[in-house]
């Protein structure tokens, strides 16, 4: 019986390691950016500007003083800019592990201050701040896709360096802010 290679000698011609992903993943990842990351963007416009049936920064930042974040206009701003261009990055695809450094930041200390509601939303819990947080740590662990300004860059395929920078940025930012 003759070698798998000499049956098939397109199987040597280019190995999985060089093969692009399917066409399939790197549109669904960029269905996933676009609609995490616009969505928190959305979120951030918000707390910062008062766009999208926000309150603006000054109501916002009442807010965040009532959750014991002092200064709260500060606060509010500090997770409206993390919102806001972590949420336009991971849409993007652009310095991907940043953004999903400061989403992940963000969710973080959402988890924090809702954590005595349990796990899910309907009894004021995590499940919202987890989700995006898992969402944006996936993404820089998978890599944006090729349909993302990230591409060409050494990060923008992903990997355990990508993943670990993107949770330690997050969780040292967070665990600053928690500190203050």
């Amino acid at each position: 019986m003759k070698p798998i290679a000499e049956l098939r000698p397109d199987i040597h011609a280019r190995p999985d390691a060089l093969r692009s992903p399917p066409l399939g993943a790197d549109l669904g990842l960029l269905l996933l950016r676009l609609t995490v990351g616009l969505i928190l963007a959305g979120h951030g416009a918000q707390k910062l500007f008062g766009l999208f049936g926000g309150h603006g920064l000054a109501a916002t930042g009442k807010g965040f003083a009532a959750l014991g974040y002092r200064p709260g206009e500060f606060f509010a701003g500090l997770a409206g800019v993390s919102e806001f261009l972590g949420g336009l990055g991971l849409a993007a695809g652009l310095l991907t592990p940043l953004a999903a450094a400061a989403l992940i930041g963000v969710m973080i200390n959402a988890m924090a201050t809702s954590a005595s509601g349990g796990l899910w939303a309907m009894t004021g819990g995590i499940e919202y701040p987890l989700t995006i947080a898992v969402v944006a740590l996936t993404v820089a662990a998978t890599g944006p896709g090729r349909f993302a300004l990230d591409r060409p860059f050494r990060w923008g395929n992903g990997g355990l360096r990508s993943a670990a920078f993107a949770l330690g940025a997050g969780g040292i930012g967070a665990a600053i802010v928690l500190a203050l």
